[in-house]
């Protein structure tokens, strides 16, 4: 979809009925409650306002470099909850990273304007000044750090979905993948890690697994659907969402936690107040709030933190 500005005000941004229809993004965990669970049986997105009182923090808002009154965000838009999409109105924006935005917003006491790009466009924009940060459920990894300073809010990570008819049952070893054909979004930590492993197959004198890339979620799941691909890798949420909510398919296993941050121009001094904003909707209750509304429990966090290392298991 191509970059637009969405000139409502982001602190107008409601939640409303809409009946799902196809698959989602973000991340439920053991112990958890998983995305599964939300509006379990209805198939509607969840509507509750756990924002609107979030109150301005003073000593956050002191963070911020001089002179900042309003931030432009881009978000990825063209997916279901937990990620970010519209409502029925075709205007208004929910889900899981939209609450945390605005939620941070409230705190730091500014303005936000909200522009829509591609996933894989956001980041490579940071650099330019284009966006001053994007809140799109970006995965920090060690190679993204490099080049981008990220906020953490939320655990989330990589896993794997398929047809109920599929022989797999869980994906350990990228090398269970080959000879098929593995769908996942283009611009993300999945293609990088699927392209990245391709010679585990080749290493193996086996057929080597083809990945497939797609800039909407809906084509991922089209393909699955209609035996094009043998399997998606997704967000770990995403993948339970989905499932729960389309006939025929099942969650396999999660494969790599990654943290989940707002992600931000490297060197950039916002990082300081965002953190701290973070960490304050933490002590209060509503990063809470949000995570259940969402039901993506099992992806939370004791403290945010600043770029923090991949994490490795």
């Amino acid at each position: 979809m191509p970059a637009r500005r969405l000139f409502l005000p982001f602190a107008a941004i409601t939640s409303a009925a809409l009946l799902l229809t196809a698959c989602g993004s973000g991340s439920g965990g053991p112990g958890g409650t998983a995305a599964a669970d939300v509006a379990a049986g209805s198939g509607e997105v969840p509507t509750t306002d756990v924002v609107s009182a979030v109150k301005k923090d003073d000593a956050a808002a002191k963070l911020l470099p001089a002179g900042v009154k309003s931030l432009t965000v881009a978000v990825s838009v063209g997916g279901t909850p937990p990620g970010t999409t519209y409502l029925n109105d075709g205007k208004t924006l929910t889900g899981q990273d939209v609450d945390f935005t605005r939620a941070v917003a409230k705190v730091l006491g500014i303005g936000l304007k909200v522009e829509q790009a591609s996933f894989e466009a956001i980041l490579p924009a940071l650099d330019s000044g284009k966006y001053d940060f994007g809140a799109s459920n970006f995965g920090v990894t060690d190679e993204r750090r490099r080049t981008i300073d990220f906020v953490t809010y939320v655990n989330d990570g990589q896993g794997f979905a398929t047809r109920k008819d599929s022989k797999l049952s869980r994906i350990t070893d990228l090398g269970q993948l080959c000879g098929l054909d593995v769908a996942t979004s283009a611009g993300t930590t999945f293609e990088a890690t699927l392209e990245e492993n391709k010679h585990v197959c080749a290493d193996a004198g086996k057929k080597a697994y083809q990945v497939q890339t797609y800039s909407e979620e809906g084509a991922i799941w089209s393909s699955l659907q209609q035996g094009r691909s043998d399997v998606v890798m997704s967000t770990i949420n995403g993948l339970r969402y989905a499932v729960a909510h389309q006939q025929g398919l099942k969650f396999l296993n999660e494969y790599h936690r990654l943290d989940v941050g707002f992600a931000f121009k490297k060197g950039t001094r916002l990082a300081p107040a965002f953190r701290a904003a973070v960490n304050r909707l933490i002590d209060d209750g509503t990063y809470g709030r949000i995570l259940k509304k969402w039901g993506t429990t099992g992806s939370s966090i004791a403290e945010s933190r600043i770029s923090p290392p991949e994490l490795k298991n």
